[in-house]
C-alpha cells in the first residue's frame, strides 16, 4: 500500500474520451515527509508516519519541534500512519513524498471526515417517508418516526434503533475512485467521484497493492 496525504480543493467535471462528462474531485496531495518509521522490534508494529501541511514554529511544542528536526523539515500541522506496504517500496526516514507515488489510470480509497450536518430527525437522517398524508387528523405525523417499542415486551428500546440525532461529522472511506488526471508540477490529482467532507478537509489517500 501507498498512501498520501491531501487537501480537498474541490470538484471539476471532465470529458472521457467518448465525451461523457465525468463529476471529478481535486485534491491537492503532499509533499509529505515521512517523520518516523516504526518497526516489529522498537513498536511492536511496522508503519510509517507522513507529515503534511505547514504550522508556525511558534504554535508547535517543544516535543514536536523536536520530532520534526530529527527528519531534517519545518513543523507540519498533520500527521498520520500508513501501516502496509508495497513489496520493495518501504519508505525511508525524512523522505518527501508527493503526488508522483500514484499513476493516472490506477484506483484509490479516499479517507476523510463527512460534513456535520448536525441534529437532523429520521427523514434526514435514515431516510424514512413518514406517513404520507394527513387524513383522519395526522396533521403533525408527516416526518415522526412512529413506534419505536412494544409496552409489555421488551419495555425497552433496543441498541441500535434508528432514531433522530447527529448526522454527518463521521471517518468515512470512499473505495476505488480512479485517478483521470495528475499535474505534478502543482502537486494536484484529480479523481472520478466524490469524496467526504467540505473543501479544504484533509484526506488520507490510500493505493492497495
Amino acid at each position: 500500500m501507498s498512501g498520501l496525504l491531501g487537501k480537498k480543493i474541490g470538484m471539476t467535471s471532465l470529458f472521457d474520451a467518448s465525451g461523457k462528462q465525468l463529476p471529478c474531485t481535486v485534491i491537492e496531495a503532499g509533499p509529505c515527509v515521512v517523520t518516523q518509521v516504526k518497526t516489529i522490534e522498537k513498536d511492536g508494529y511496522e508503519a510509517i508516519q507522513l507529515a503534511f501541511g505547514e504550522k508556525k514554529e511558534s504554535h508547535t511544542t517543544k516535543p514536536m519541534r523536536g520530532h520534526f528536526a530529527k527528519a531534517s523539515t519545518t513543523p507540519k500541522r498533520y500527521l498520520a500512519e500508513f501501516t502496509r506496504f508495497e513489496e520493495g517500496h518501504k519508505k525511508k526516514f525524512g523522505e518527501v513524498l508527493d503526488v508522483t507515488v500514484f499513476t493516472e489510470g490506477e484506483y484509490v480509497d479516499v479517507v476523510g471526515t463527512s460534513k456535520g450536518k448536525g441534529f437532523q430527525g429520521v427523514v434526514k437522517r435514515h431516510g424514512f417517508s413518514g406517513v404520507g398524508d394527513k387524513t383522519h387528523g395526522q396533521h403533525d405525523r408527516l416526518r415522526a418516526p412512529g413506534s419505536v417499542g412494544a409496552s409489555s415486551y421488551p419495555s425497552r428500546l433496543f441498541k441500535g434503533l434508528r432514531m433522530a440525532g447527529q448526522t454527518g461529522n463521521k471517518r468515512v472511506k470512499v473505495q476505488n475512485l480512479q485517478i483521470v488526471k495528475i499535474f505534478p508540477e502543482k502537486n494536484l490529482l484529480i479523481v472520478k467521484g466524490s469524496v467526504p467532507g467540505a473543501k479544504g478537509s484533509i484526506l488520507k489517500l490510500e493505493r492497495w497493492s
